[in-house]
């Protein structure tokens, strides 16, 4: 499994459209085997999905995201986990402990309309 959390300063980014890194976390019968931050190249919600996939990406852990993102994320097959706070190490690790819940409320119109 390859998770990317939005990246800013060992936090949970909280904009999924306007992320400026990533942090990749490939994992293997639940345990972290590699770490990486890479700067999200792409803009615009397709465009990061787009990316994503290219790394090989099959869940995403953000803040806020909008409803063109989730449903281009659904699209392709990734696995969203929105409304996460705090460290992008901890919201890793509760979600490879099953205690990462999606928040529905924070995927409804993040974005306001402003791409």
């Amino acid at each position: 499994m390859k998770i990317a959390v939005t990246y800013a300063g060992g936090q949970v980014y909280q904009h999924f459209g306007h992320a400026a890194q990533f942090k990749l976390y490939t994992v293997e019968s639940g345990m972290i085997l590699d770490t990486a931050v890479v700067d999200a190249t792409a803009s615009g919600h397709s465009a990061m999905v787009s990316y994503l996939q290219r790394q090989g990406v099959n869940t995403v852990i953000c803040g806020g995201i909008g409803g063109g993102a989730v449903s281009a994320l659904a699209g392709a097959g990734i696995r969203l986990f929105a409304g996460a706070t705090g460290s992008a190490d901890q919201a890793v690790l509760a979600l490879l402990a099953g205690k990462l819940v999606h928040n529905p409320e924070a995927a409804k119109g993040h974005c306001g309309g402003h791409h």
